[in-house]
């Protein structure tokens, strides 16, 4: 397994390299599908929030290869904590568009009924953890996650999924020192994407790498390119190995660049000089994986023609279908809380039902989203 000091790359910045075994071009095609679906994704999501559709957005725009890599790497069963830069693995894993808008609307179809953040989803039929904005805080969830998946003798292994800023958190120092001493399945999986909204990576942090801090927790480290999707694949089915043999933890860390704003709340160019983003829009992960494929005869522009009309086909009816879905009851705010509902929320359930009989329903007074 790659040192922390070394950076494990496959495919060069010019898209040349050997594919990982096991992977076929049905594989390579799927990847690229998922990459291109995510990088439109957001586009259409920071649009919809610039048009005030949506309140809120998080792009991930320059870390389509560090997470999808990753997603092909993980199994049926495993369980993941993501971060709410992740929303590609929910692509890849094929959950439906409408149910991420709906959920970005707070609509009657999401399956929280706006009671959380935009952009932080929760899809239990793929064994996804809802995302939580507290930063840090899934990365000791997973550790014990991963411990009672090791006690109950289930095969399978926990992500955690977090930035470089998150690094700097209690969690990540408890998660891994947990994992690390019980030797649990756990990946941890840093985004090194040089910045914690506008704190720089030179200020999160004074190791020479993220990865690095793996030693002292007692498990290896990776340091990957985070724009070279065959590099963090392979990374990731390494550490996944290790997990289901009983070998314990990994930290990956995957180099790689956020090329847009932290948000939709955010404006980088008040904090990040131009040129380096545009060094690293050189280094564009889509553009890479699109040499490298088309070097083997798979990526045409014809192909990329008829995929985008796919996706933005997808997307548009999407859109449509959760921007016209209705806004949850107003007995929602007391349902869904506990199995059986406590007699205090009963009596506010009912003193509300009394009031819209009196006076009306409730206004919506359409104030702002407050991010």
């Amino acid at each position: 397994m790659a040192q922390a000091t070394e950076l494990l790359t496959v495919i060069d910045p010019k898209g040349k390299g050997k594919a990982p075994a096991g992977l076929d071009t049905d594989d390579f095609k799927a990847m690229y599908r998922a990459m291109l679906f995510t990088r439109l994704f957001d586009q259409r999501g920071m649009n919809l929030q610039r048009q005030g559709r949506i309140g809120f957005f998080v792009p991930s725009t320059g870390q389509e290869a560090s997470q999808i890599g990753a997603a092909y790497a993980m199994g049926q069963e495993d369980v993941l904590f993501p971060s709410y830069r992740t929303h590609s693995i929910a692509l890849l894993k094929g959950i439906s568009l409408k149910r991420m808008y709906d959920q970005m609307w707070g609509n009657d179809g999401d399956a929280v009924k706006g009671r959380q953040m935009p952009n932080h989803f929760t899809f239990k039929d793929i064994n996804w953890v809802s995302i939580s904005s507290p930063i840090g805080t899934q990365i000791s969830q997973a550790a014990g996650a991963a411990r009672a998946a090791q006690i109950k003798g289930d095969k399978l292994a926990v992500w955690a999924w977090f930035g470089d800023g998150g690094t700097s958190s209690n969690d990540f120092h408890a998660g891994l020192n947990f994992a690390g001493v019980w030797k649990s399945p756990c990946i941890f999986m840093c985004e090194n994407n040089h910045w914690a909204i506008s704190v720089p990576q030179e200020m999160q942090t004074a190791s020479h790498s993220f990865a690095a801090k793996a030693v002292a927790y007692g498990m290896p480290g990776m340091r990957v390119d985070g724009n070279d999707v065959f590099a963090v694949y392979e990374a990731s089915r390494q550490a996944r190995e290790r997990a289901l043999n009983g070998d314990g933890p990994t930290l990956i860390e995957n180099l790689t660049f956020r090329m847009g704003p932290h948000s939709s709340s955010d404006d980088p160019k008040r904090y990040q000089p131009p040129e380096l983003f545009e060094s690293w829009q050189k280094k564009d992960p889509i553009e890479r994986f699109q040499q490298w494929l088309a070097a083997e005869g798979i990526w045409t522009e014809a192909w990329e023609d008829k995929l985008r009309t796919e996706i933005m086909g997808e997307i548009a009816e999407a859109v449509e279908a959760a921007e016209s879905t209705p806004q949850p009851e107003i007995e929602t705010i007391f349902t869904d809380v506990y199995a059986e509902m406590p007699t205090l929320l009963k009596d506010q359930l009912e003193g509300l039902k009394e009031q819209i009989r009196r006076d009306g329903d409730i206004e919506d007074t359409g104030g702002a989203f407050p991010l």
